[in-house]
């Protein structure tokens, strides 16, 4: 049996959105793409997916502000 994660579609659906341009977005568009994509964030936060992209944005912050001192 085929099983797809609830984030495949999310994920797909804010990559069409983002590749739009944004001069030809509605502001509805706008919105749709606002709740898309920290929706996605949230499906993707607890995978081990979401937690290895968390540690690595970590990681470049920490380097970020290290190299500003």
């Amino acid at each position: 049996m085929l099983t797809i994660n609830g984030g495949v579609p999310l994920a797909v659906v804010a990559r069409l959105r983002l590749r739009r341009r944004t001069e030809a977005r509605s502001r509805n568009d706008e919105k749709l793409t606002v709740i898309t994509v920290p929706a996605l964030g949230v499906v993707i936060a607890p995978t081990p997916v979401g937690e290895v992209i968390l540690n690595f944005l970590g990681q470049l912050a920490t380097g970020i502000t290290d190299s500003t001192r």
